[in-house]
């Protein structure tokens, strides 16, 4: 391999996990090449300006799991990074004129409630502070690498001493962890393991609410709430306080790129080298260790490290040659699970939602958090068994943001930006090709949409349809997947990537993961990022 440009270390994706772990290398002094395939950074968490004067947030559209610590290490603040909180947080409009609002003030959530049962908002708070307890409980997770505790054959990786002592040590803290929880651990083992739809039953009767707070159980799922393993899901997005309170989801100003902005000033501001339309096609290996990387236009670049954000099939199946990994290895890495069922619609409107459940098209608390068009549990089951066979729903599920309600930069004066987070959208369908038939399903959702707004199909002024097949092109996405790999237990902590190797390593010595595909897996968090950084210098 004739040799170019050398660094430190190379980061081979400029998403918001790469650009994290750039800055965390180039921190400890190391040389930092950080190389993106589009003109954009952030991965999934861009804005770009698709048609004049509308800022869209491509892909993730709200911000809430990213770590404190993160934007407080790289002065993400100082750097630009502001989060507007969105109170309320949740409107879910019914068709018989009815609707559910909900926010961080518990007092207001629970009044309206009651509205719909009163054992309900008295059951509410008790709820809230479960799931709370749980999440303080295992953040501590988030912020230190996975421990490898499986007994696999040593043929398959040998193990230091010191990584089993640290392995062991944080199993035990888990484990400490854990114990606290006390009376409340029976419901953790049952939210953790179990599916959604049965623990929200217990809980609540009321249709309405249970489907409300079951839409966090299947975001970026291929499951419907009775899957087992959504409870886990519907924990890992109330998670996060970036938003402001623990749970409480916001918007980043100026669109999700506005924190790809902040991270790249801070990675320029430490020396980072970032290009642009650099598109890696090899990754170099000799001998069982990483040598560098191959672009797309032929240039070769080394470093001894080389850290891919990318997700495990991209990096192991189309990046690294095949004799270089395990026979092992390479089989694990085949059956990880990318099925997915998510498309996104991105929407110009001349005017907001004027829904028959909370009339007007000026500025209103209901159009500043989520909307759900979800009535009932039922009615998600029915959308997710149309996605079973191969179908899109007939009548989905949608996640609707207006962050223009709130940020007036991402859009010109008097107009509005619209999100629209579809399921079921399923990657793979039966006789049918998204290209044929991804804008006839947008008219689905807007029509679906417009029986509880009926000004909407007149107040759009543009639409972009990303289907699970342009995510896949768009952005790197096996099969659509936006969490880099579906998240059921099998495929979470010990087990992400494949169990083995859940310390951000791999068996090509000097490569790593450092993003999604790795834990604590998807979600705008950074955590990815910081804790493969921690352990590339480990290394060092």
């Amino acid at each position: 391999m004739n040799s170019g440009t050398q660094y430190d270390c190379i980061i081979v994706g400029g998403g918001h996990n790469g650009l994290v772990a750039a800055a965390y290398l180039a921190k400890s002094g190391k040389s930092v090449c950080v190389l993106e395939r589009r003109h954009v950074l952030g991965g999934c968490a861009t804005t770009e300006e698709l048609w004049p004067g509308y800022r869209i947030s491509t892909a993730a559209y709200v911000i809430s799991l990213f770590r404190p610590e993160i934007m407080a290490d790289l002065k993400l603040k100082q750097y630009g990074l502001r989060v507007l909180p969105r109170n309320p947080s949740s409107f879910t409009p019914l068709l018989d004129g009815r609707s559910l609002l909900m926010g961080p003030d518990q007092e207001a959530t629970c009044r309206e409630i009651a509205r719909f049962s009163q054992r309900d908002a008295d059951a509410y708070p008790r709820y809230e502070t479960l799931l709370k307890n749980i999440a303080q409980c295992l953040e501590p997770l988030f912020e230190q690498t996975a421990p490898d505790p499986l007994p696999l054959p040593k043929a398959r990786r040998k193990i230091s001493v010191g990584k089993r002592v640290r392995d062991t040590k944080k199993l035990w803290e888990l484990y400490q962890s854990i114990s606290d929880l006390g009376e409340d651990l029976p419901e953790a083992i049952n939210l953790l393991t179990g599916a959604a739809r049965p623990f929200l039953s217990r809980w609540f009767e009321a249709e309405v609410l249970r489907a409300t707070l079951a839409t966090d159980a299947i975001i970026g799922a291929f499951a419907s709430p009775s899957y087992p393993g959504t409870g886990s899901v519907l924990l890992h997005h109330v998670m996060g306080e970036a938003g402001g309170e623990r749970g409480i989801w916001g918007y980043v100003q100026g669109g999700m790129g506005g924190l790809a902005d902040a991270l790249e000033k801070a990675c320029l501001g430490l020396g980072v080298e970032i290009r642009r339309e650099a598109e890696v096609s090899q990754i170099f290996c000799e001998k069982g260790r990483v040598q560098g990387v191959a672009l797309a236009d032929k240039r070769v670049l080394t470093a001894p490290v080389v850290a891919s954000n990318l997700d495990a099939h991209v990096t192991f199946e189309r990046l690294v040659a095949a004799h270089e990994l395990p026979d092992d290895f390479r089989r694990s890495v085949a059956r990880i699970d990318y099925s997915s069922a998510a498309a996104k619609i991105n929407i110009a409107l001349g005017e907001l939602p004027d829904f028959t459940a909370a009339p007007g098209t000026a500025v209103s608390p209901h159009h500043r958090g989520t909307i759900h068009i979800a009535p009932t549990l039922d009615y998600i089951e029915r959308a997710f068994d149309d996605a079973k066979y191969g179908w899109p729903s007939t009548e989905p599920v949608l996640e609707i943001t207006l962050p223009s309600a709130v940020d007036s930069t991402v859009a010109p004066p008097g107009k509005h930006v619209m999100s629209m987070f579809v399921q079921y959208a399923p990657y793979e369908l039966d006789r049918q090709h998204w290209d044929d038939i991804k804008e006839d399903f947008a008219d689905r959702c807007i029509d679906l949409l417009a029986r509880y707004a009926p000004n909407l199909p007149g107040a759009i002024e543009h639409r972009q349809v990303l289907s699970p097949l342009d995510l896949e092109r768009t952005f790197g996405l096996t099969g659509g997947n936006i969490m880099h790999g579906a998240m059921p237990l099998d495929q979470l902590f010990w087990m992400r990537p494949v169990p083995g190797w859940a310390d951000h390593r791999t068996p090509v010595r000097g490569l790593y993961l450092c993003g999604a595909a790795s834990h604590p897996g998807g979600g705008v968090m950074g955590s990815c990022g910081r804790n493969a950084a921690r352990e590339i210098l480990r290394d060092d």
